[in-house]
């Protein structure tokens, strides 16, 4: 008998009246019409039934902090830089980790079930890799968290900056960071790019840094990580992450660009609300929107991810760990409102991320975890347009979380008595 068996669901490729089987936490059948004994069935009632979102960027050792010890006033990401390092001296492992677990909580209810996350090793001591350590430990049972050794001030601009991010990996955190914009000079972010990189190659640690997040169509070190990639094997193990520079570069330029982070295997993440917010904060109109090139990125094959990065933090006020609210961000900003656009930024906040990180058994077909949120839509885009309620979270079959529906009472002469705001399409689904 099956632990579990789910009828009638709509997978996000667009298979319709699917029955999902699971035994001992995975999936052992997915296919149409399936009916066998089972310990407990749910019919999906013909609603979207996708895999957990993902987040491949995120700040889990700063987030819920917004207001401590004051606000970013004018809303830049140096203040907020400048405003983490004045919080660094009060962070005790104790808040870190209370924060972090309380994050955890919104991420688990919102069907977010595995994290990236950057973590700031420029102080000596260490207390937010300890904590996060610990967060790691954990969540382990319901949440994947995957940590970044990150030099947030600069690993050669801070003192002993390459000696502490050497002791985090010691410690345990298995992805070499980095932040070759905020050092010094960009001679000097190039060596870091390069320092980092043979560090990663000489432990055979994947590499993910922060590159370029700035306006300047200068900062160019997203070529760097690209060639150091080719030059030290270390192809599909990369990742730049922001790369906002980009949007300001001109298109010869990228066109040579392009092509180099694809042939390198480095997949990109941009973080739509963050980028949209902290850049084109120098210009008075028209403003810049700040986001990476992912529509001309992905059209070369590179894979591309869409992050949280921050939640009500020193950087961002606003945030819930809302991955749908991301991509729908997402898809605003780039233009990306064609049918297939749309399910690429969807794909962006699951499949694509969970490929970054390099997921064991993700996804919904035999043999991988049972891991599923069901939504309260009918496909990717309708998920997207109404960011949908998460009716159930699942982890390797059990449930995580439920919400309600989302469903308003109408009191009005001749018209349904309750409304959800949903709408069948009538186009087709291939439509470009």
């Amino acid at each position: 008998m099956l632990d579990l068996l789910v009828t009638n669901a709509t997978l996000p490729d667009g298979r319709t009246g699917m029955s999902l089987a699971v035994q001992d936490g995975r999936f052992v059948e997915v296919t149409a019409g399936l009916q066998a004994p089972a310990h407990e069935t749910l019919d999906a009632g013909g609603l979207l039934v996708s895999p957990p979102f993902v987040d491949a960027h995120f700040h889990l050792d700063a987030t819920l902090s917004y207001g401590i010890p004051r606000i970013n006033a004018s809303g830049i990401l140096l203040e907020g830089i400048a405003l983490w390092g004045e919080l660094k001296p009060q962070l005790t492992h104790e808040a870190l980790v209370e924060r972090a677990l309380a994050y955890c909580d919104w991420a688990v209810s919102r069907g977010l079930l595995a994290i990236r996350s950057h973590v700031d090793t420029s102080d000596p001591r260490l207390v937010t890799v300890e904590a996060m350590l610990d967060v790691q430990q954990r969540v382990a049972p319901y949440l994947d968290l995957q940590l970044v050794a990150f030099p947030q001030d600069g690993v050669l601009r801070t003192a002993g900056g390459l000696d502490s991010l050497t002791r985090a990996l010691d410690m345990g955190v298995n992805i070499v960071g980095g932040i070759p914009h905020f050092e010094r000079t960009m001679a000097q972010g190039a060596d870091s790019v390069r320092l980092l990189c043979e560090l990663a190659a000489e432990r055979g640690l994947p590499v993910d840094m922060h590159c370029d997040e700035t306006d300047d169509p200068l900062s160019r070190h997203i070529e760097t990580l690209a060639a150091e990639t080719q030059r030290l094997g270390l192809h599909g193990r990369v990742v730049g992450s922001h790369c906002t520079s980009m949007h300001s570069m001109d298109n010869y330029y990228v066109s040579k660009l392009l092509p180099l982070i694809a042939e390198a295997q480095v997949s990109v993440i941009a973080n739509p609300l963050i980028n949209i917010t902290l850049q084109g904060r120098h210009d008075t109109y028209p403003k810049r929107r700040g986001m990476t090139r992912v529509p001309e990125l992905m059209a070369q094959g590179v894979r591309v991810a869409f992050g949280q990065d921050c939640c009500m933090d020193p950087w961002y006020s606003l945030g819930s760990g809302d991955m749908l609210d991301v991509a729908h961000m997402g898809l605003h900003v780039a233009q990306m409102t064609s049918q297939a656009a749309m399910r690429r930024c969807f794909d962006a906040v699951t499949e694509a991320p969970a490929a970054i990180m390099g997921l064991d058994g993700y996804g919904i077909a035999p043999g991988r975890f049972a891991d599923f949120v069901l939504l309260q839509a009918a496909d990717p885009v309708e998920a997207l347009r109404l960011r949908a309620t998460r009716l159930q979270v699942r982890r390797r079959g059990q449930l995580l979380a439920t919400n309600p529906a989302a469903r308003a009472t109408l009191s009005v002469p001749g018209r349904p008595a309750t409304v959800e705001c949903r709408q069948a399409l009538s186009v087709s689904a291939d439509t470009p």
